[in-house]
């Protein structure tokens, strides 16, 4: 259990989470409670997509910035 518990916090860690969340799956992990574990890191999960959906926004602006300033120096 506690090799578990360590990879556990050491992906999460790897993961971008932070140290509270990262407290609060360990509590939840030691107290058995599986199913609002499970929960738990669906909902950090949901953050992690969203950060990546945000980003990705961000090099999509980038992009049209730049194939702008391409089509505008060709002419």
């Amino acid at each position: 259990m506690e090799v578990e518990l360590k990879e556990m916090v050491e992906n999460l860690a790897d993961a971008g989470c932070t140290r509270h969340d990262v407290m609060i799956a360990e509590e939840l992990y030691k107290n058995g409670q599986a199913d609002e574990l499970i929960r738990f890191l669906r909902k950090c999960r949901c953050s992690l997509m969203e950060e990546m959906h945000e980003s990705q926004r961000k090099v999509d602006r980038m992009d049209f910035l730049i194939r702008r300033t391409e089509r505008e120096n060709a002419t």
